[in-house]
């Protein structure tokens, strides 16, 4: 469940997972059909039976001989030719379908997850209300028995990931943001803008300006960082150890880990506060904008917001604006 923010908190960027609904972030989860039971119909097996004749058929004549039926039985019905069997509806029905949901349910479960985006963290990439399609597969170990089939990958410096926090009082919760510093790389900021190992970043996608928060005024520490001395809201974890990674005024990013930012610079709670994301939190690539709502980060602070009766209460109203307030232009948007 998505954690309220704090006032004057800086946004998490948290993708709620699941339901296409503006609010909490449920993990989505595939919906199952169950196989109806359908008695198979009982066939006629298309041989007489050797020796009585059946009631109601005409006597053998003076050969000894019955008199041929043909194709067709006492009743006028054609009868299944000889050495065929007719197919029981439920075996084909389980032969066709039981594949594809098993098929539906492995690829919802390891390939392709759903999520949402509550906050402005990651404005004007990934927006309040957007539902996504996320990759599972890119950033995995590949498997050794079976390279180079399917499209793994390692992280690279500007993806787009989806991963669990590293804040341990907010265990469980999914976070969205772009990677700035693979291991090895040093990270500082001057005067609001990212140097990477000494070199400046050219960043067409963050916002310099602060949308959607609090911050009304320019943080020195936050433009000029780590130098400009220690941002409010830095977990206590990460205050006790950012020391040991500063090296000449630059973060130095650990092996196996990674340095992340929002694209809302100024309104992003990120690796600035608390530190780096290890790679074994992270879950996979937003791909796809499948449905875009557009809400408020505030319809994600609702108090009960995330239990079943609120969203029960809240799908009525996203029924009924469902029209106005799609962002149709971004239906099937490619995340980039």
């Amino acid at each position: 469940m998505a954690k309220k923010n704090r006032r004057g908190r800086p946004g998490q960027g948290t993708p709620r997972q699941g339901s296409p609904e503006p609010g909490a972030a449920r993990k989505g989860t595939p919906a199952h059909g169950a196989a109806g039971n359908i008695s198979p119909a009982a066939g006629a097996t298309g041989r007489a039976a050797a020796g009585k004749a059946p009631a109601g058929d005409a006597a053998p004549g003076r050969h000894g001989r019955a008199p041929a039926q043909g194709a067709s039985g006492a009743g006028g019905g054609k009868l299944p030719s000889a050495g065929k069997r007719a197919k029981p509806l439920r075996e084909s029905f389980i032969r066709v379908w039981a594949p594809t949901l098993v098929a539906a349910i492995f690829i919802s479960t390891f390939n392709v997850q759903a999520f949402e985006i509550p906050s402005g963290s990651m404005e004007k990439t990934l927006l309040i209300g957007d539902h996504l399609l996320v990759d599972r597969i890119r950033f995995a170990p590949p498997p050794h028995w079976l390279p180079g089939v399917l499209p793994y990958r390692p992280v690279r410096h500007g993806d787009i990931i989806v991963f669990m926090t590293p804040v341990r009082s907010e265990k469980g919760v999914h976070l969205v943001k772009r990677v700035i510093g693979l291991p090895g790389d040093r990270i500082r900021l001057v005067n609001g803008v990212v140097y990477r190992n000494g070199r400046s970043l050219r960043e067409p996608y963050a916002l310099r300006q602060p949308v959607g928060c609090n911050a009304t005024l320019p943080n020195p520490a936050l433009q000029n960082w780590p130098d400009g001395g220690p941002l409010g809201y830095t977990t206590e974890r990460w205050a006790a150890t950012e020391g040991q990674y500063i090296h000449d005024g630059q973060v130095v990013v650990p092996p196996g880990h990674y340095f992340v930012m929002g694209d809302n610079r100024l309104c992003s709670f990120d690796s600035r506060y608390w530190g780096f994301v290890p790679q074994a939190n992270i879950i996979g690539r937003p791909e796809l904008v499948y449905w875009s709502y557009r809400s408020k980060a505030s319809q994600y602070g609702l108090p009960g917001h995330g239990n079943i009766a609120a969203s029960v209460e809240s799908w009525p109203s996203v029924l009924w604006h469902l029209p106005t307030r799609t962002r149709w232009e971004r239906t099937f948007h490619i995340v980039r």
